[in-house]
């Protein structure tokens, strides 16, 4: 579990095939402090395992369901990265909960200042667009934020400035894939109602029959 809260932006050293799956190779101090053998790190929002502790950084290796759903791939020797510790009994929480399963990823389709605020404009799918709200949590590239406004096919966050300072998502282009992660409680709560619309279907019932018998 994370908060959303970038501790230091770390830089890949390597990212190459290994066994049946790849490896990921970053460059890092902050987050070294404390971490041992299979703790968990937050890398662009994505919960990786450490397999492996470097005098200066850590190696960790990549799942094909983190290779598919987000943007780990694209990286490059040299990329810059967002990087979080895992949550402590005795850790503030200053975001939100972040849990590193990212969901998919989203395209940056624009940029605009604001004073000495960033707006950002996110297309997202359509898959998880239904669980994103005005006002609602969201994590990008692992980072915390709240939606400000929300579209057909996207919605728009603000950075202050001393968020722009500490992240990498202020630094990229527009086309930039990032990844997305969805707070949880919006998908808890669509499975909770679907459930609940089987067990109606299977008794009989239906949004039609309850109207009919006067039920609004």
């Amino acid at each position: 579990m994370f908060t959303g809260i970038v501790e230091e932006i770390g830089t890949v050293s390597q990212l190459q095939p290994s066994g049946d799956g790849y490896s990921l190779t970053l460059r890092a101090r902050t987050v070294l402090e404390g971490t041992r053998l299979g703790d968990s790190i937050a890398v662009n929002g994505v919960c990786l395992t450490v397999i492996r502790l470097l005098s200066d950084g850590f190696v960790a290796g990549l799942s094909p369901e983190t290779r598919k759903r987000t943007n780990l791939l694209r990286l490059h020797q040299g990329d810059g990265v967002n990087l979080e510790r895992s949550l402590t009994p005795s850790s503030r929480m200053g975001g939100h909960f972040v849990q590193g399963h990212v969901d998919g990823t989203g395209v940056i389709t624009a940029f605009r200042a604001d004073g000495d605020a960033l707006w950002m404009t996110i297309q997202a799918p359509d898959t998880l667009m239904r669980y994103i709200v005005a006002k609602g949590f969201i994590a990008l590239d692992g980072v915390s934020l709240t939606v400000v406004d929300v579209f057909e096919s996207g919605f728009t966050v603000t950075l202050v400035a001393y968020t722009q300072q500490q992240i990498m998502l202020s630094r990229q282009k527009i086309g930039y894939q990032v990844n997305l992660e969805v707070d949880i409680l919006g998908k808890y709560v669509e499975k909770l109602l679907d459930a609940r619309f089987d067990h109606m279907q299977k008794q009989g019932l239906s949004l039609d029959f309850l109207a009919e018998h006067g039920f609004q």
